[in-house]
């Protein structure tokens, strides 16, 4: 295989410096499309049209549950998948030498939450003190124009990978991640992967799984007068949420824990993200339902944590008179996220593409390359897990991600841009244009 052996890196960490004012703006019109889940298209048409505007094949497809359903690492919706469209960008060399290599990103960003809680607009990205601020603008749309920003200073340097690179744009991180399961069944297939998530130019050694599901409360409803004949079911909700938090802390124990989170006191977390019940004030509410995610350890079995999460709701519901006979009901839908430790990983091929990212990064920032886990979960499982492709997740520092005034160190962006540009280059080796 054909690495570059002296690398014009000076010629091309000038030509990330060159291309930047263009990438942050590209940054900011990307930012400026609400793409919620849902309402991607139009930031993807923008991708695909910046894609296709470089020379690079592109594709466009609709998502369609029936071709990915019964893959390993499938997770499992609610609605449909009317909008749900990827867009994929290759690169052809002229005659491939060196190894291939997938950059992917999500163009999907979770809801802004109220509108008046932001300093300002969110989806009107302002760059303040070195920072752009914007929903999206960390997590992770920094990252899809690293990708792409850095293939451009290849080219502005005079050169291309001498590899095919496939530079990935998908739907769906946020919820089940099926947008990346999809480009592993159209065939998108390389050497190994490069995801630049948001966690501060570290690369990410392992990162927990990810559950999703919906409890069900009936209860029986009257009139607010007579309320001590009726059964709250709002009111039933705070035990089962108590259990549940039981059970995260025995989960967190020493002795359940992954070894690639043993210095990690509390690296699962339960959240009850949102509820809904009753319909009227004055009526004592026949209906709870609430949605929770809870965090499993890479190796822990899917199938296992569902039972002892049900088993855990049930033995809680008992212990409430009117739940022990309408018992609740639990539906598993989005997140079905095995965990992943690219620590784990001893191929060959893992170890070249870490040691290639350590010299990129040493030779852009000075220093070595840190890693650690993350309590989060990202497109890399399917990678790893399901494709034999080792991905490194290794992305810009940004702050409030998921929150109110989501912002991306400017800088950092350049940085991540610069190493990624001298991975490739290492990885994929280069070829003059």
């Amino acid at each position: 295989m054909n690495q570059t052996p002296d690398l014009p890196t000076t010629g091309i960490l000038r030509a990330v410096d060159a291309g930047f004012d263009a990438q942050t703006e590209f940054l900011a019109e990307l930012t400026a499309h609400p793409s919620t889940r849902g309402q991607e298209q139009s930031a993807q048409d923008f991708i695909a049209s910046e894609y296709a505007a470089r020379g690079l094949s592109v594709d466009r497809w609709q998502i369609r549950l029936d071709d990915i359903r019964h893959l390993p690492g499938f997770s499992p919706v609610i609605g449909d998948y009317e909008d749900a469209v990827n867009v994929v960008a290759s690169h052809t060399p002229r005659s491939a030498k060196g190894r291939s290599l997938i950059l992917n990103g999500h163009i999907d960003v979770v809801p802004e939450g109220p509108l008046d809680m932001w300093d300002s607009p969110p989806f009107a990205p302002r760059v303040d003190s070195g920072w752009m601020y914007g929903r999206g603008a960390g997590d992770m749309k920094a990252g899809l124009a690293a990708n792409l920003f850095a293939l451009d200073a290849l080219r502005r340097a005079g050169f291309q990978p001498a590899a095919p690179v496939f530079v990935q744009s998908v739907v769906e991180e946020e919820c089940t991640g099926n947008g990346a399961l999809a480009c592993l069944a159209r065939g998108y297939r390389a050497d190994a992967a490069l995801i630049p998530e948001p966690f501060a130019e570290t690369l990410v050694s392992a990162q927990v799984g990810v559950l999703w599901f919906q409890i069900h409360l009936k209860g029986l409803p009257t009139h607010v007068a007579y309320a001590g004949t009726g059964a709250n079911a709002i009111e039933a909700a705070p035990p089962i949420f108590a259990a549940l938090h039981a059970l995260e802390h025995r989960w967190n124990a020493p002795d359940r824990r992954s070894p690639d989170f043993a210095g990690h006191d509390h690296a699962l977390n339960l959240n009850v993200g949102r509820i809904r019940g009753g319909d009227w004030t004055s009526s004592v509410p026949a209906w709870c339902v609430f949605d929770v995610r809870m965090g499993v350890f890479p190796g822990q079995d899917l199938a296992e944590a569902r039972a002892e999460i049900t088993d855990c709701v049930m033995a809680a519901a008992r212990e409430v008179p009117f739940l022990k006979n309408a018992l609740p009901a639990i539906t598993w839908h989005g997140f079905a996220a095995e965990g992943y430790a690219l620590a784990q990983d001893r191929s060959a091929m893992a170890g070249a593409a870490t040691r290639a990212l350590e010299g990129a990064h040493r030779a852009v920032t000075g220093g070595e390359l840190t890693r650690a886990p993350i309590t989060a979960t990202t497109d890399a499982r399917f990678f790893g897990l399901y494709a034999d492709t080792p991905a490194l997740v290794y992305g810009p520092r940004a702050e409030a991600i998921h929150g109110f005034n989501e912002r991306v160190d400017l800088e950092s962006m350049r940085r991540v841009t610069q190493t990624t540009a001298l991975f490739i280059a290492q990885w994929c080796g280069l070829e003059a244009i």
